[in-house]
């Protein structure tokens, strides 16, 4: 008998380090790009990466477009607008610069203009038929992971819900990872794009759909970034930090693209969705509660994770383990500034049916360790009130 499971492992290709952004016209080049559609946002934009890429083009005499009508979150109608751009400029070649925003809806401009269908026709694993145009992706948070995901995550706004894209057309083609690009980030968003990275990892790691090559990476940005991300949050300039930060984000990119997520990212999406929240702040009122109900059916994988963030967790009952864990990451969560509940956020009681539906309905619902009925999904909104 076989002692592991036949799992596939994707990844692009990726360049990680200090200036590794300043390759993008040589890889623009090797697409044989001629008018690039370059997808941003306005805060990247004012902290000045979007003027370097297109210098570094224009170099090779490659032109570019800039568009930027995006929001965090992005909306249906924002891919839509991308896509219509992208066609009327006639691109051949998208370039993403900012974060797990930024990425996605560049991938999913991609695959709207290939395919000639609205964004809402690709939800779920595997419904891209036709790849999108060449991506290259230039990350300026630690967290989403986007750029070397297989995941693409959009509002769908009449719903108020985000939907999970899933395939291996989602995946880009090259990954600038450059940790100086993260230096720009706000405390805040250091802190709660960390804690997505540091979901993506524990979640990919207690995955049913884990695997020996998933469970390196995972214990790997595990450790990266709780031993990284309070420096990183409170000294901002602190090049080490941001560069552990961005190699366990990176880390986790690998882990959970390959193993799939759980129930704090089901969760997370609709909740993001229904009230327009930072995602990795969703994630992060979220895991503590998520760990919780899991742990009695991957108590060994919990363990793993505990000693990871240097708990004493040998000889602990499951109950024991529990709350050990989540009390490690409730205290790491208000170290940095991620305070209060739900409902302070404005979830209201009457709100958890809707939440709870499509959350659900979530494909990264699929591999997390405890099968979750409808009932035990709203009772962990409850318990995150």
């Amino acid at each position: 008998m076989a002692l592991y499971e036949m799992r596939k492992f994707v990844a692009p290709e990726f360049i990680f380090g200090v200036g590794a952004r300043r390759r993008v016209g040589f890889y623009a080049r090797n697409m044989m790009a001629r008018r690039v559609l370059i997808v941003s946002d306005p805060g990247v934009i004012a902290a000045g990466w979007v003027t370097g890429v297109i210098a570094d083009l224009a170099e090779l005499g490659i032109e570019s477009v800039v568009f930027h009508a995006l929001t965090p979150n992005p909306k249906d109608h924002e891919v839509m607008l991308g896509a219509a751009l992208y066609a009327r400029e006639r691109c051949d070649v998208i370039i993403a610069v900012g974060g797990g925003s930024v990425i996605d809806c560049a991938k999913a401009i991609g695959i709207v203009y290939t395919n000639g269908c609205h964004i809402l026709a690709f939800e779920g694993a595997d419904q891209v038929a036709v790849p999108g145009p060449p991506l290259i992706c230039i990350p300026t948070t630690a967290g989403t992971a986007a750029d070397i995901s297989q995941f693409c995550i959009i509002v769908n706004s009449a719903e108020r819900y985000k939907m999970a894209i899933i395939s291996k057309c989602m995946v880009p083609d090259v990954a600038l990872v450059d940790p100086e690009t993260t230096v720009t980030m706000d405390p805040y968003l250091t802190a709660c794009t960390g804690i997505d990275a540091l979901t993506h990892a524990i979640e990919a790691y207690v995955s049913t759909a884990s695997s020996p090559i998933v469970d390196v990476h995972a214990l790997a940005a595990i450790k990266l970034i709780w031993n990284n991300i309070e420096q990183a949050v409170s000294a901002p300039d602190f090049m080490p930090a941001r560069e552990n930060m961005l190699l366990g984000s990176l880390q986790a990119g690998l882990a959970f693209s390959n193993a799939s997520l759980g129930a704090v990212h089901a969760l997370g999406h609709s909740l993001g969705g229904f009230l327009d929240l930072p995602h990795g702040e969703c994630n992060a009122l979220l895991l503590e509660h998520v760990v919780r109900f899991n742990i009695g059916t991957a108590a060994d994988r919990y363990q793993q994770i505990g000693e990871m963030i240097g708990l004493e967790m040998k000889g602990l009952t499951d109950r024991e383990k529990a709350k050990r864990i989540t009390a490690a990451l409730s205290q790491l969560r208000s170290r940095l500034g991620i305070v209060d509940s739900l409902a302070k956020r404005g979830v209201r009681e009457a709100d958890i049916p809707e939440l709870a539906f499509h959350a659900y309905r979530d494909a990264c619902l699929v591999t997390n360790p405890r099968h979750a009925r409808l009932d035990d999904i709203k009772a962990i909104y409850g318990e995150a009130m």
